[in-house]
């Protein structure tokens, strides 16, 4: 009996590794490809080539990028805390991997498909800006410890409005698990009869990691380069790497809560014929598109416009709309019931 436990228990975590990987190899190959096609993306834009020396058509830059910042040397400033400054990266690249977990990529394809997942990415975002504060202020300089607290400060003041948003795509789900959420939306994708609410969310995302026009916390003029100011070679790559990989993740929320996920955009042939994770990676890389083209269009926002626009207007907005959304249901009947997709 407790040779079969031992053998069952064995394979159980031989197929929790290999799941893990499955996820975070992609993920870390798409991350690298990511950095290439807002390259191109931006090229394309303004008229200029782009990367296209390295490999056919430019697609070896990634790595030739990887294997430059592995090779060149850590410098740690002299007045800084060793250990919390290389802690820093490891924490914010870690947390945008650990996320991934709950993400499904198919009908209850998920590592951990469990029924509060939402829950479960709401806190790892927040606990992503730990990562910036204490790099900030590990780095023993004032330029990365402004560039800290004005990230600190941003992604708390829009953590708020996605919460609140998340919360009206809840009331019409009635249940916490992202694969119930993508469900829910066989008949109509949530970003119709929520369409406010889905501008809301991705300007929040937008700003959540802490991208064009508001990337405030690496303020060139200001603040040279924001709280990574002090950090080369691996322990920045790892600030990049975290970056993109929010960048991808934000996509992915973005297409489970309001695109429908996996599901494809009419129920009919031959759209049925495409794989559910085809749908949801052609989801992710539309958004990761908007996130490129916003960058390439819209000025850098005073800091004063940005609080202004999380504070005045979308935390209003958001608050209205899901008391709005709450009365609609209950008056209507159709709440749904907590527990799952009715």
């Amino acid at each position: 009996m407790a040779q079969f436990f031992y053998h069952t228990l064995i394979g159980q975590i031989i197929l929790m590794v290999l799941e893990t990987l499955a996820v975070l190899v992609p993920l870390l190959i798409g991350v690298a490809y990511l950095t290439l096609m807002e390259r191109k993306v931006m090229a394309a834009m303004q008229m200029r080539r782009g990367p296209n020396v390295n490999g056919l058509f430019g697609l070896l830059q990634a790595f030739a990028d990887a294997i430059k910042m592995i090779f060149k040397e850590t410098v740690i400033p002299a007045g800084a805390n060793r250990a919390l400054f290389l802690f820093a990266p490891f924490l914010t690249f870690s947390l945008a991997m650990l996320a991934w977990a709950v993400i499904p990529t198919g009908n209850g394809l998920a590592v951990a498909n469990i029924n509060v997942g939402i829950l479960y990415l709401l806190a790892i975002s927040s606990l992503g800006v730990y990562g910036m504060l204490i790099a900030g202020w590990a780095s023993n300089s004032k330029y990365a410890f402004l560039g800290g607290l004005r990230s600190a400060a941003q992604m708390v003041s829009y953590e708020v409005s996605i919460g609140l948003v998340i919360v009206s795509v809840l009331l019409a789900v009635g249940s916490l698990n992202l694969n119930d959420i993508v469900l829910a939306q066989r008949h109509v994708w949530f970003c119709l009869p929520m369409f406010p609410m889905f501008i809301v969310f991705f300007i929040s995302a937008l700003a959540e990691t802490n991208r064009a026009p508001f990337d405030l916390p690496e303020g060139e003029s200001e603040l040279v380069a924001g709280f990574f100011v002090e950090y080369s070679s691996l322990a920045f790559g790892l600030f990049f790497l975290g970056e993109y990989a929010n960048m991808i993740l934000m996509s992915a929320m973005v297409s489970i809560l309001f695109l429908g996920g996996w599901m494809p955009p009419l129920g009919i042939a031959p759209f049925t014929w495409v794989p559910g994770p085809l749908w949801l990676i052609c989801k992710i890389l539309f958004c990761l598109f908007v996130f490129i083209w916003v960058r390439a269009t819209f000025p850098r926002y005073r800091y004063d416009q940005l609080m202004r626009l999380g504070w005045k207007v979308f935390l209003p907005f958001s608050l209205l709309w899901m008391i709005g959304t709450a009365g609609f249901l209950m008056a209507t009947g159709l709440l749904p019931q907590a527990g799952g997709v009715n």
